[in-house]
C-alpha cells in the first residue's frame, strides 16, 4: 500500500491508500458531481472527490480482511461449554442497493466445543464483514457461518438490529423503522437455548 499524507498547518496526518485506486476513484467522482449539476473546481468541493475516494475504501476494507484468520489468530483450548455471548457490537455496512448507509448493532453468541477465541476477534469478524458491500440478511448468515466453520462449536446465535438510510432518506422515508435479522446454528436451533440467548441480549446490566 501507498501511504498519502495530508499536511496542514498544525499537524501532518499520515494515512494508508493505494495511490492509484484513489486517484481512479477520485476521478469517477469528480465526473458524478458534475452529473449532478454541481462545480467539483468550487472551493468547498475542490477536495471532496479525493476525500470520498478515501472514505469509501475505508467503509469496504473487509474486502481485504480474512474473517476466519482473525478468528484463528486468537484460537484456545478450552473446555468451556456455555453460552459465550458478545452483544451490541456496532455495525457500519453499506447497502448493495444504494449504496447508502445501514447502522446498527449485532448480538452474537456461541457455545465452545473445546476452543475458545478472543473476545474482540468476534467484534473484529463482524467488522469484516460489515465493512463490504452488504445486504443485512447475508451479513447475519456471513457472521454465524465464519464462526461456524472455523471454531466448530455446538452452535452460533446471531442476531442484527439496523436502521437504513435507503428506508429514511429516501424512498418509504420511514425515520423509526428498524430491521432485525438472525441466523442459528447447531444447540441454539433448540428453542430453550435461542430463548435464553433472546433473553440475555435484551437484559440492561449496566
Amino acid at each position: 500500500m501507498d501511504i498519502l499524507d495530508d499536511t496542514e498547518d498544525f499537524y501532518r496526518k499520515v494515512e494508508y491508500f493505494n495511490k492509484e485506486r484513489t486517484e481512479k476513484l477520485s476521478y469517477h467522482y469528480r465526473e458524478i458531481l458534475k452529473l449532478l449539476g454541481e462545480d467539483p473546481e468550487r472551493e468547498g468541493l475542490e477536495k471532496t472527490p479525493y476525500r470520498v475516494a478515501k472514505a469509501m475504501q475505508f467503509i469496504t476494507k473487509g474486502y481485504h480482511e480474512d474473517p476466519e484468520e482473525i478468528l484463528r489468530s486468537a484460537l484456545f483450548q478450552e473446555k468451556y461449554r456455555q453460552m459465550v455471548i458478545v452483544k451490541d457490537i456496532e455495525v457500519y455496512s453499506m447497502c448493495e442497493h444504494h449504496m447508502l448507509p445501514f447502522i446498527g448493532k449485532a448480538h452474537v453468541a456461541y457455545i465452545p466445543n473445546g476452543h475458545i477465541t478472543g473476545l474482540s476477534k468476534i467484534a473484529r469478524v463482524v467488522e469484516a464483514f460489515s465493512r463490504r458491500l452488504q445486504v443485512q440478511e447475508r451479513l447475519t448468515t456471513d457472521i454465524m457461518n465464519c464462526i461456524d466453520k472455523t471454531l466448530n462449536p455446538l452452535g452460533v446465535a446471531v442476531v442484527i438490529e439496523a436502521q437504513h438510510m435507503c428506508m429514511i432518506l429516501r424512498g418509504v422515508q420511514k425515520q423509526n423503522s428498524i430491521t432485525t435479522t438472525s441466523a442459528f446454528s447447531g444447540a441454539f436451533e433448540r428453542l430453550a437455548t435461542r430463548e435464553e440467548f433472546i433473553r440475555l441480549i435484551s437484559n440492561k446490566f449496566h
